[in-house]
């Protein structure tokens, strides 16, 4: 058995083709996805965050309100930058959204993808330490934020406070208990998934990595996820980590899927990105009995427990709906995911 969620990147344009042309269409049709998916038997709902760019920038009120939509789904986020986060803010946001959702939110963060602007975590107020670099500061935000999430009280209460205040030093509130499990890193190479793993944090990987052997895609995220379990195991964690995996992946039932998706079938692409030289996973576009044979293949679809749909949300929530359910129904019971 396989958890299968989608994700989205959330995107908008004032285009007349679009389905999503304003920050509110965004908005409210996640939520009405996220609703149609676990409706449908998905297991997760995701949502990239990206800043000063027409996606989705601010995670948690959407969070928190598929979270009072929903009952079962899992929602989290792929990922938040935490180059742009302030770890103490951003505890009582997710605590809040946590609880709301009853204990579902599943929190993608990571160092960030290349960005819209120059620097943009300055105009946030982050400046790395010296000799540190923006990573450093993502990676120093995490573990304040983990460090956090634990719930133990570090702040000397007031002796003359407004409310009466428990015994002993103060935490941040609300407290979730149970959401530091619930902590994804998303790696892009074989060290931080380590470090993750080191952390206590699940991975997820998406469909960008850097080429650290020149083989496929696919076996190198493969291998990524079995040097992070190694790790895990390593740690001494109780608790066994969980990997996500990201693919775009249609299968064809219709003709409007071939219209859209019929020439969509990609293969792997090396290149450079942020300064480093990368590989990008390959697009699956088929008809639903060549596509099985194809996802039997992918090794790193087959290591991990958790597959994200990256999904094209301008398309709308009805179509996307179905692509989700295509996979659910044609694809996914044959490879034993179901």
């Amino acid at each position: 058995m396989k958890k299968i969620g989608f994700l989205s990147f959330g995107h908008w344009n004032p285009s007349p083709q679009s389905g999503t042309r304003s920050a509110s269409d965004v908005l409210l049709q996640s939520i009405d996805l996220a609703v149609a998916a676990e409706e449908l038997g998905a297991d997760g709902a995701y949502f990239r965050v990206h800043h000063f760019a027409q996606q989705l920038a601010s995670p948690f009120p959407l969070l928190a309100a598929i979270g009072a939509k929903t009952k079962r789904i899992e929602i989290g986020t792929g990922v938040i930058d935490m180059r742009y986060e302030n770890p103490f803010y951003m505890v009582e946001d997710a605590g809040a959204a946590d609880l709301i959702s009853g204990g579902r939110l599943q929190l993608g963060i990571s160092r960030g993808s290349p960005e819209q602007v120059i620097d943009g975590w300055r105009h946030f107020g982050y400046v790395p330490a010296e000799g540190q670099t923006d990573a450093d500061m993502a990676r120093t935000h995490t573990e304040v934020f983990l460090e956090l999430l634990e719930g133990k009280g570090f702040a000397q209460p007031n002796p003359r406070p407004m409310f009466a205040n428990p015994p002993g030093l103060l935490r941040l509130e609300p407290h979730s208990a149970g959401l530091r499990e619930r902590i994804w890193w998303g790696a892009a190479s074989n060290a931080t998934a380590v470090w993750a793993a080191q952390k206590g944090m699940n991975l997820q990987s998406s469909t960008l990595k850097v080429d650290e052997t020149g083989q496929p895609f696919h076996i190198q995220q493969a291998e990524q996820i079995r040097a992070y379990r190694a790790a895990w195991q390593e740690a001494g964690h109780t608790r066994e980590g969980r990997t996500s995996v990201s693919r775009s992946i249609f299968a064809l039932v219709n003709d409007q899927d071939r219209a859209y998706f019929g020439r969509q079938g990609s293969s792997d692409q090396f290149g450079y990105i942020d300064n480093f030289r990368g590989v990008f996973g390959r697009s699956y576009a088929a008809e639903p009995d060549q596509l099985i044979e194809q996802l039997r293949q992918d090794e790193a679809i087959a290591e991990a427990d958790t597959l994200l749909l990256t999904i094209p949300n301008q398309l709308g929530v009805e179509y996307n709906a179905h692509l989700i359910e295509s996979i659910l129904k044609y694809v996914a019971p044959a490879l034993g995911w179901r």
